[in-house]
């Protein structure tokens, strides 16, 4: 089966460039009124459907890339600083985005990509909903389409409204619900409630799942599919408080839709330098190389992100550099007080390949860094370190620890042996090593940020960052932990832990859940779907979930629907889990410490986007500047719709 890689036809600045900037400049970020003037004449054409559809697969992958110009924070590392598996660690950035009760407003902390690119999840949002838009308006513009495959049509585009409607809805809570292309600006908008847009969304998903068609009846691998419908229609189902019929769909997905886990080794493999640092090839690699994400012989991919290199969406993935410690900084020193580890290009005369971090784990920055939780205690079970685990393996080479460097500058006598964070001398004297912990010592999964860059493999470079590569967007495993939480929401307790332990037996774990609850499903997840989930949008969903259903977390707590902001799961997590915010033993930068609000469950409604809707009021969240309980909000989405 073929990849897609087609070219999107530029069809008019105001549908399409907003997506596709690629420079270092927000200016296409900011808010602006939520709907355009768009010519019928335009998508009058099923060329045109299918370039607007190509710009909403475009923008779906743009979440998880950078841009060329811009090469720190990834936009979904910026959901990660709001979860408990990882917080930002830019320690010369007197600016990083740390103190986020105090920060995170509806003014500020919103534009500096070197600190996040949070912007992004309003005003690209918003344009990949106008995309799906563009072709729920003006599909019936199109002559001679076929019924089926203008259902096709309507199905996929429902899919991009859907998954942007849920990452809203889970992000801000309540939104404005906009549904159509408007012959005029729209400045009038109001707040719909998230239960509302839910309802509609799982309708539109359930339509979906009917007439969009399986990946083996498509042309190309990297299409909105039947499959993905259904992975959605899951989280639709579980946010809407129906979760049997989450578990049914779970069901299908998993035995019946032609997918399943693999199990063994396969594809091509790929060991990028075992001089330096071997790979014993394993299921776990195979699966997260990018080389056999979208092979006809991985059957646990639903749905791929093709992004190869010189296609016109191709984008370079610098997770090495954002997800790697700063190894090679002067804050890691050897005993002698020497630079405990540099990086070398090629042509110097102190390189040595045995020694080459630089292109065997890339030119590291640590914009961001792993709690103590998601470094360490996550990956005990039972009482015990699960040294089976092969996503935490060093033993195959999937787990790095900086004390698996070596030293590799010549002028100390230290030459060759483990770099350590401390060293005790002949008068018994204890020397930490490491002056910047936060920055430059912390394990990392190599398996999942690895990214192979042959544009930077000259002879004189030595600033190896990560290049291209395919993406998931969703895969089995997930499902696995989707019918999990279904079924402990259900009381199906047996059920729930066998489907999580499916997941570790394939990890090689050699701990099993005797009995699961809610934490240990949200636990299985940080494992398994690291950067690949939105950590901070699954946690507020199943928070949301876990409130309808009644059931509790592991410290026996239940929650109010209605009072998520004062106290819900997410904040639980955030509490228990991560060990830099509020916590005053916690490091700080520049002076700054690491904060977090219960209220920030839900982030704030910009105030660019609330003074460009001039006519109108949306709803801003409870804990910010211009909070007003008694602001009019629609109720359901069909008066929504109607005042459209």
């Amino acid at each position: 089966m073929k990849i897609l890689m087609r070219k999107t036809n530029i069809l008019m600045a105001g549908v399409l460039l907003a997506a596709i900037t690629t420079g270092c400049s927000d200016s296409f970020l900011e808010p602006e009124a939520l709907s355009l003037y768009e010519p019928t004449e335009t998508f009058s054409t099923e060329k045109g459907l299918t370039a607007a559809m190509a710009s909403a697969d475009k923008q779906l992958k743009a979440y998880w890339t950078n841009t060329e110009a811009c090469d720190l924070m990834l936009p979904i590392m910026s959901e990660y600083l709001f979860s408990d598996v990882a917080v930002a660690s830019k320690t010369d950035d007197a600016n990083a985005f740390i103190d986020i009760k105090e920060r995170f407003t509806p003014r500020d902390g919103w534009y500096n990509f070197d600190q996040n690119r949070l912007v992004m999840f309003w005003g690209e949002t918003y344009n990949g909903i106008k995309y799906a838009n563009t072709i729920i308006s003006y599909i019936d513009k199109v002559k001679d389409l076929e019924q089926t495959t203008k259902d096709a049509y309507l199905g996929r585009a429902y899919f991009h409204r859907a998954y942007r409607y849920m990452k809203l809805c889970f992000e801000f809570g309540d939104v404005p619900f906009v549904t159509k292309i408007v012959d005029q600006p729209k400045q009038d908008y109001k707040s719909t409630k998230r239960a509302a847009i839910i309802k509609r969304i799982t309708q539109d998903m359930e339509f979906a799942v009917q007439h969009v068609p399986d990946q083996a009846d498509m042309d190309y691998l990297g299409m909105v599919n039947k499959g993905a419908c259904r992975q959605l229609l899951i989280k639709c189902y579980l946010a809407n408080g129906e979760f049997e019929k989450a578990k049914l769909q779970a069901d299908t997905l998993i035995n019946l839709s032609g997918y399943s886990l693999m199990q063994n080794k396969f594809g091509t493999f790929v060991n990028p330098f075992p001089k330096t640092w071997n790979i014993t090839d394993n299921v776990i690699w195979d699966l997260h190389r990018p080389e056999n994400k979208s092979i006809n012989a991985n059957k646990e991919a639903i749905l791929i992100m093709p992004n190869r290199y010189g296609t016109d969406s191709g984008i370079r993935v610098r997770t090495m550099r954002n997800l790697v410690p700063w190894w090679n900084s002067t804050s890691n020193t050897t005993p002698d007080n020497k630079l405990a580890v540099d990086r070398y290009a090629l042509n110097n005369a102190n390189y040595v390949d045995s020694l080459d971090y630089n292109r065997a784990f890339g030119r590291g920055v640590g914009v961001i860094r792993p709690t103590y939780w998601a470094e360490q205690s996550m990956w005990n079970l039972n009482g015990k370190l699960d040294e089976g685990d092969l996503r935490h393996s060093e033993k195959v080479g999937n787990w790095v620890n900086m004390t698996d460097l070596r030293y590799n500058r010549k002028d100390t006598k230290y030459y060759g042996q483990h770099v350590s964070y401390s060293y005790t001398d002949a008068s018994n004297n204890t020397k930490v090593l490491c002056s910047d912990t936060i920055r430059c010592w912390f394990g990392w999964p190599h398996y999942k940020v690895w990214m192979e860059s042959p544009q930077d493999e000259t002879t004189t470079s030595n600033n190896y960052q990560g290049g291209y590569g395919d993406l998931y967007c969703y895969r089995l495993a997930e499902t696995y932990l989707l019918r999990a939480e279904a079924e402990y929401y259900l009381g199906q307790i047996e059920a729930a832990t066998n489907d999580v332990n499916i997941i570790r037996k394939r990890a090689q774990c050699s701990q099993l859940y005797k009995t699961v609850n809610i934490d240990d499903i949200a636990d299985e997840r940080a494992r398994e779907l690291y950067m690949e989930e939105w950590r901070f949008t699954e946690l507020s969903r199943m928070s949301y979930c876990l409130a309808m259903s009644g059931k509790t977390d592991n410290e026996g707590n239940t929650y109010d629907v209605n009072k998520l902001y004062e106290k819900s799961f997410w904040w639980h997590r955030i509490n228990k889990y991560n060990n830099y915010y509020n916590n005053p033993n916690a490091p700080t930068i520049k002076g700054r410490k690491y904060t977090m609000g219960a209220h920030n469950i839900n982030w704030p409604i910009p105030q660019d986007a609330i003074d460009a809707n001039r006519l109108g009021k949306l709803h801003q969240n409870y804990g910010y500047d211009g909070y007003d309980e008694s602001i009019e909000e629609w109720d359901n989405w069909e008066d929504a719709v109607n005042n459209e």
